[in-house]
């Protein structure tokens, strides 16, 4: 596979979050290169987050390994045990299983950049401890839905 222009790929800052979760993350642009490169087993994004921004809603995956690496900037990483600093050459990683819920946030007065490398499971039930929010997603459709199952209108 030949280089990836990374400066060509369209940065993205959509977001499949119902409201009022998708709000949340209005300052998170994406850049896809595993897709660029034509990978389908894992995932690999070129991730912005701007100040006051987080990369997600707090959460965790029964299905998917996630790891990311800071390039540019200084993120706080929340998870059950507390909050961390994280900066240019740190990293982290969330096993598939372990309900320990995650999200990064920019809480510096400029944009962090960082690499969000996770597996592309076929399913997976994502958990959200803090907010009433689960996902399943299926190699069909994904579903954001209620903890008591109820779907959340898109």
């Amino acid at each position: 596979m030949p280089k990836i222009d990374i400066g060509a790929l369209t940065e993205v800052s959509s977001s499949t979050y119902p409201e009022p979760f998708r709000s949340r993350v209005a300052g998170r642009f994406r850049k896809a290169l595993g897709d660029a490169g034509g990978l389908t087993q894992f995932g690999v994004r070129l991730t912005r987050l701007t100040p006051g921004t987080q990369s997600s809603v707090r959460h965790w995956h029964a299905s998917e390994d996630e790891f990311v690496y800071v390039l540019e900037g200084t993120l706080t990483l929340i998870t059950d045990a507390g909050r961390q600093s994280l900066s240019a050459g740190e990293c982290a990683a969330f096993p598939a299983g372990v309900p320990d819920a995650h999200h990064l946030v920019n809480e510096s007065g400029r944009d962090a950049l960082y690499l969000e490398i996770g597996t592309r499971a076929s399913a997976d039930l994502v958990t959200y401890p803090d907010d009433d929010l689960m996902v399943r997603r299926s190699a069909k459709d994904a579903a954001y839905t209620h903890k008591s199952g109820a779907p959340y209108e898109l």
